[in-house]
């Protein structure tokens, strides 16, 4: 059961790790403290259900709704994430140049979880690592080694999520400066953008 737990969490683990829209949405609400308890749970919750409704399963149905449109879907996330790259690269040229992490006004938390919602629900990739990956190499336990092959996944997503929220406050002080603001702002927008791109060819739009 200890094997079936940590072959869960270490492969739930390893497809979050990289930096992705959702990660650095996620970091930046760390650094700007804003909702960081809320932003960590939703992520961490959104990815656990989808994991648990791959492991029931119901991978089966979606892994085929994804390939019929997965064109469509990845155009449509590709779009997102432009915007959401635009609207950073914008904030970064707008920046005061005595910005304080404690003087920025925080956005409400309904806002904050529209946009989660999106960044999370809108990329394909998250269905197919959760639901079709995790769903599918699930199936080689049965019984209680699923539940706590399930288990591990999921906790992978808690311990990442909490960890990359509430660890941003470790990089703060760096953040006391408009400048900093800036660069994080372009390499976010750049990271959207090199994942649109991505996304747009494989959805043979561009």
């Amino acid at each position: 059961m200890i094997t079936a737990f940590f072959t869960g969490f270490f492969l739930g683990f390893s497809l979050i790790l990289a930096i992705g829209a959702q990660n650095a949405f996620v970091l930046r609400q760390g650094l700007l403290n804003q909702h960081i308890f809320y932003t960590a749970l939703y992520c961490a919750l959104s990815d656990a259900i989808l994991i648990c409704l791959g492991v029931t399963s119901i991978s089966f149905f979606l892994n085929n709704f994804i390939l019929q449109y997965e064109n469509l879907l990845f155009g449509i996330s590709a779009i997102w994430l432009t915007v959401y790259g635009i609207n950073r690269l914008k904030a970064s040229i707008k920046s005061d140049s005595a910005i304080k992490v404690e003087s920025l006004k925080p956005k409400d938390l309904l806002s904050t979880l529209i946009i989660l919602t999106g960044l999370t629900f809108a990329n394909p990739h998250v269905y197919l690592d959760t639901v079709v990956l995790i769903g599918s190499i699930s199936q080689q336990f049965t019984g209680n080694l699923k539940i706590a092959f399930t288990i591990g996944a999921s906790i992978a997503s808690f311990v990442f999520f909490f960890g990359l929220a509430y660890g941003a406050k470790l990089i703060k002080p760096i953040m006391q400066n408009s400048f900093s603001w800036r660069i994080l702002d372009v390499l976010i927008a750049l990271i959207m953008f090199t994942i649109a791109i991505r996304l747009a060819i494989e959805g043979n739009w561009i």
